[in-house]
């Protein structure tokens, strides 16, 4: 693939995350989602909520998913599960975004892929009532993620160099745009060009499920998500917010735990090339030379 000057002076092809990068998905679709998933284990391996939210955190926390967790140890079907994790009775009540995202995307230079660790069904519904279907020339959503009969979602390098090959992508000019810094740190050391939107962010561990009352008094579990939380960008770098990863379906396994180079700027590590709170703020940045 050529790298030459006439390429490097070619627009960027952006990367789009969806869940709390497009919309905010904080607001009131991950607790639908992480009950969903909980509901889900606890018919999957007929046992009681509190243990399948303690199954489903020390899958997160071995495995990186409880998807891939399921996969190994139960036979799951992935199908079913990231349906029974996505099935709202009202899904537009529950979508969140700023104004003018469609006329955002339309006026930055290049072509947008969308990346979410998201089902495809649910992506696309999310995107066509945020209007936003016809900014995308390709959608990538976790059903499109194996390799060799392995589901790789984010943050996994092999299946990225796999899209960005049949995309004919090179990675200089890639720019991922996302809220889970994990991703973009790894990312990053692949060469793409990162942005880190924080505006959706919520003082919540990220994937923690959704406990009944009562559950905190389970010991177990209470521990997996103090590990979990402690694995996590602090509040000084994170500004008051530790990243979401897609309701705990986003691939975390192959990483060490998330600790930021020494921050550039206010706040923002050394492996995000813009930091934004919105989406919206792109166009501003880019003009200002910050590509």
């Amino acid at each position: 693939m050529s790298t030459g000057p006439a390429d490097r002076r070619a627009p960027p092809v952006w990367l789009f995350d969806l869940d709390n990068t497009l919309h905010d998905a904080s607001f009131a679709i991950m607790p639908q989602i992480n009950r969903g998933m909980t509901a889900y284990v606890a018919q999957l391996l007929d046992t009681d909520l509190a243990t399948a939210s303690r199954i489903r955190t020390e899958y997160w926390k071995r495995y990186g998913a409880t998807l891939l967790g399921l996969l190994r140890h139960h036979d799951a079907d992935p199908a079913e599960f990231l349906r029974a994790a996505h099935t709202f009775d009202d899904l537009p009540s529950l979508i969140r975004a700023r104004r003018g995202l469609r006329t955002l995307l339309a006026s930055l230079p290049g072509r947008k892929i969308l990346l979410t660790n998201a089902p495809r069904a649910y992506a696309r519904d999310v995107m066509r009532h945020l209007g936003i279907v016809r900014q995308f020339a390709h959608e990538v959503a976790i059903e499109d993620m194996w390799v060799h009969r392995r589901l790789r979602p984010k943050p996994d390098r092999l299946m990225l160099r796999r899209l960005l090959a049949r995309q004919r992508v090179a990675t200089h000019r890639a720019v991922l745009v996302e809220d889970t810094l994990s991703h973009l740190k790894r990312y990053r050391g692949m060469g793409l060009r990162t942005v880190w939107v924080t505006g959706y962010l919520r003082e919540l561990a990220p994937s923690q499920p959704v406990l009944e009352q009562g559950q905190h008094t389970d010991a177990a579990t209470m521990a997996v998500l103090a590990e979990e939380a402690a694995r996590h960008v602090p509040a000084a770098v994170a500004t008051g917010s530790v990243q979401d990863v897609q309701a705990e379906h986003d691939q975390m396994a192959q990483q060490l735990p998330v600790r930021t180079r020494r921050p550039v700027g206010r706040n923002r590590p050394g492996y995000v090339s813009i930091k934004v709170k919105s989406v919206h703020e792109l166009k501003r940045r880019i003009s200002r030379g910050h590509s």
